[in-house]
């Protein structure tokens, strides 16, 4: 069963774009090439969810001295986000 939606300008211009630069053969490769990538990024977050914050969620119920706190953690997001704009110039 096919279904056929109609996409903005702008995400065909960028279909167009992948087909002419070789990437990918014709609409469909890309249009499933981006469902691939879609679907693995809902399995990571899902993993993510269910196994990765549990975990240290327990790990810290078993040692709450390894907590970070809040201002601490805006700090650490901070440095790594001005490094990272620090890189684009």
């Amino acid at each position: 069963m096919r279904n056929h939606q109609a996409l903005t300008e702008r995400d065909e211009a960028f279909i167009r774009r992948q087909i002419e630069s070789g990437r990918y053969e014709d609409r469909e490769a890309v249009i499933q090439a981006g469902l691939r990538m879609l679907e693995e990024f809902e399995d990571a977050q899902e993993q993510w969810l269910e196994e990765v914050i549990p975990a240290r969620h327990a790990e810290l119920q078993r040692d709450p001295s390894r907590a970070v706190s809040l201002e601490a953690a805006r700090a650490r997001f901070k440095q790594r986000h001005n490094a990272d704009m620090a890189k684009t110039k």
